[in-house]
């Protein structure tokens, strides 16, 4: 993954504040497993769920049923946003990360980020051609979110910083 640009937002930062450093967000997106997932609905209303995600090699990967009201809004807007962070004021980061949810296909790849949500979550996929099963009869179809723009907002000190990523 390149790194990306950065920039303090001085305006909401503490005096003398610092640029939360990448390697720190991209030490918290390994290790979030919730994230809340917004896409937009046909009619313009925004969806917001809670799911977990996992993050590999500069993507962020979920995956939901294909039937579902995120999937119907991503074949249709790929553009998210997906949110975590700490639930406290004085202390952590919270993200927000701003990209662009494209399938993942390729058995390869699957039996990849199967085994990250099996280390991370005890999660349990079977692995088809092009998605995912939980045994139980629901396909999952699986979606890397490529970076467009990332806020993080450092709680201890207050900071505000910005990661932009070059286009494709």
């Amino acid at each position: 993954m390149t790194q990306p640009r950065t920039e303090l937002n001085t305006a909401y930062s503490e005096a003398g504040a610092e640029p939360i450093p990448w390697s720190d967000v991209d030490a918290i997106l390994a290790e979030a497993k919730m994230f809340w997932l917004a896409t937009v609905r046909a009619d313009g209303r925004p969806h917001v769920t809670p799911l977990p995600a996992v993050w590999d090699d500069g993507v962020l990967h979920l995956c939901t049923g294909d039937e579902e009201q995120k999937s119907v809004n991503l074949r249709r807007n790929p553009n998210v946003v997906l949110t975590t962070g700490a639930n406290w004021m004085h202390d952590g980061v919270d993200l927000v990360v701003e990209g662009v949810a494209e399938r993942v296909t390729g058995r390869d790849r699957l039996v990849v980020l199967a085994g990250l949500w099996k280390s991370k979550l005890d999660w349990d996929f079977q692995i088809g051609e092009d998605s995912l099963h939980d045994g139980a009869g629901h396909n999952g179809l699986v979606y890397g979110v490529r970076l467009v723009k990332v806020l993080a907002f450092g709680k201890g000190p207050y900071t505000q910083t910005r990661y932009r990523f070059a286009a494709g």
